[in-house]
């Protein structure tokens, strides 16, 4: 798939050809230019990552309904 190509699909779809191709290393870097784009993005390594910040966002989400 060529470039050009890739800037025509929408997320979701980049996202699948990327899981259903993973040796288009291009495609691949093109979606985490997209993810690291994104404002607020987290990125977590581990499951207790993971756990500790959707704890912290569910604390932040109680805290602004007060």
């Amino acid at each position: 798939m060529s470039d050009s190509d890739y800037r025509s699909l929408t997320e979701a779809e980049l996202r699948n050809y990327v899981k259903t191709h993973p040796k288009d290393e291009d495609a691949f870097q093109y979606y985490l230019a997209i993810m690291r784009a994104k404002p607020n993005r987290v990125v977590v390594s581990t499951d207790e990552q993971l756990e500790a910040e959707v704890r912290k966002r569910l604390e932040k989400g109680n805290n602004n309904e007060e």
